[in-house]
């Protein structure tokens, strides 16, 4: 992954994909560009005349680029071939604007809040409209080795196989891929693709794996999954985002959603 497309923001998780994005740089000779996109779009009941902007503006523009002298002074240190994109407007459109050129996306699990909590807006846009996948990366994770096994997370479903194909550059890194699928009774109309069809696909890439099959309990999916992903000392979980549509996700609590709500572990997810 040459071209890696970095969020930048001042949520809890920025020093944590800052530094997994300096890892993958480091180990494909990719290049971070960095975009940090400030909003003008600031509400206030009752500001008909936009004077709290008018106000709050400089505030935010000054947070800004503090953040930016911050993290460009320890990029300088790094090693890291790198260039800062400065743009106006919302995050998630600023992204998906720059992302036909990348090869990934990195983004934190939270929006920039002071708790920190629930899963980002911009996490569910850039996946759903980006043609690249997405690097969500937890406030827990110092970096990302990627010789250390990975864990895909497989359904049968379009999207898991789009995950897949996307994650090929970094899978071909690890020293183990394990392919897990939790059993589970196969929704109506719906065209399963089997796991041997995913391990195929990996070893035309040259890349061994494992697959491995969980009977479906009474835990969720996803605490399943990462339940797995730990045992195998797993570094990296790649999965299909969205299944089913986002609203029913956001509706029923799916997979895609719980993940996101409380990630133990950088997750590649494409849809």
């Amino acid at each position: 992954m040459k071209s890696i497309l970095l969020h930048i923001d001042h949520d809890t998780a920025m020093r944590a994909r800052l530094h997994v994005a300096l890892d993958i740089a480091r180990a494909t000779n990719g290049h971070i560009t960095c975009l940090q996109a400030v909003s003008y779009d600031v509400f206030a009941p009752g500001d008909v005349y936009g004077s709290a902007i008018a106000v709050a503006m400089p505030v935010i523009k000054a947070n800004a680029e503090q953040l930016r002298r911050q993290i460009e002074t320890e990029l300088e240190h790094e090693g890291a071939v790198w260039d800062w994109r400065f743009v106006y407007g919302i995050a998630a459109h600023r992204l998906l604007e720059a992302s036909p050129l990348a090869d990934v996306v990195i983004l934190g699990p939270a929006e920039a809040r002071a708790d920190g909590h629930g899963a980002s807006a911009v996490v569910g846009d850039v996946v759903m409209k980006a043609s690249v996948p997405v690097l969500v990366v937890p406030e827990s994770a110092t970096s990302l080795d990627l010789s250390a096994p990975m864990l895909v997370a497989w359904n049968g479903s379009s999207e898991a196989a789009h995950a897949l194909r996307a994650a090929v550059p970094l899978l071909a890194c690890s020293c183990t891929v394990t392919l897990v699928n939790i059993t589970q009774d196969r929704e109506k109309g719906r065209a399963d693709l089997p796991s041997t069809d995913g391990a195929k696909y990996l070893s035309r890439h040259g890349i061994d794996c494992e697959i491995v099959e969980i009977p479906r309990g009474e835990a969720h999916i996803a605490d399943t999954l990462f339940s797995a992903a730990q045992m195998r000392e797993c570094g990296l979980m790649v999965m299909g985002a969205y299944g089913h549509s986002r609203l029913a996700e956001m509706l029923l609590g799916g997979v895609t959603r719980r993940m996101l709500n409380a990630p133990q572990m950088p997750i590649l997810l494409a849809h």
